[in-house]
């Protein structure tokens, strides 16, 4: 089922070019793009397993918001981290033109324009995350501390309290 493999993505070859170290795990069969099943096929651990999640603010400028899984974005939070009056999720189908990922495959490390990336301060420690290595079924495991080397990100508050943490 989940396995390693030598077949390389763009997000990879960025880590690689940045000589940023990275365990890949790809799940060939489930086709699943919903994070906590993909958490769940590799044994990860959703807190750390990382969704990327894309928005336009009132300004129409474009923002990356990465969070666990496992959490909802936050839309207001959200807005506060960047400085808008309000942020929405940008619809599916404007997701492959804007970034070149489609639904399901998004990274934070590759996008064809870098956007402003927030990342959930609930990883805020900098150790292992997984996120989306730029393909459906295809993940990265690489220390978050170490992918300030590729792309430029700040923390903050973004996600919504589920009822459990309340």
């Amino acid at each position: 089922m989940a396995q390693k493999s030598d077949e390389k993505t763009n997000v990879m070859r960025v880590l690689e070019q940045k000589k940023i170290s990275y365990v890949p795990h790809i799940d060939r069969v489930s086709g699943s793009t919903s994070g906590e099943q993909i958490a769940a096929i590799f044994g990860e651990d959703p807190d750390r397993c990382l969704k990327t999640l894309v928005t336009v603010g009132r300004s129409g400028e474009h923002y990356v918001f990465v969070i666990p899984v496992n959490r909802e974005l936050d839309l207001k939070a959200a807005a506060r981290a960047v400085g808008e009056k309000s942020v929405e999720m940008i619809h599916a189908k404007e997701l492959l033109p804007l970034t070149g990922y489609v639904h399901g495959g998004c990274s934070p490390i590759g996008m064809k324009k870098f956007f402003r990336t927030t990342f959930d301060s609930s990883v805020s420690d900098g150790g292992i995350v997984y996120f989306s290595a730029g393909r459906i079924g295809y993940q990265v495991e690489v220390v978050l501390a170490d992918v300030e080397k590729a792309i430029r990100f700040s923390y903050a508050d973004v996600t919504a309290k589920t009822g459990e943490e309340e």
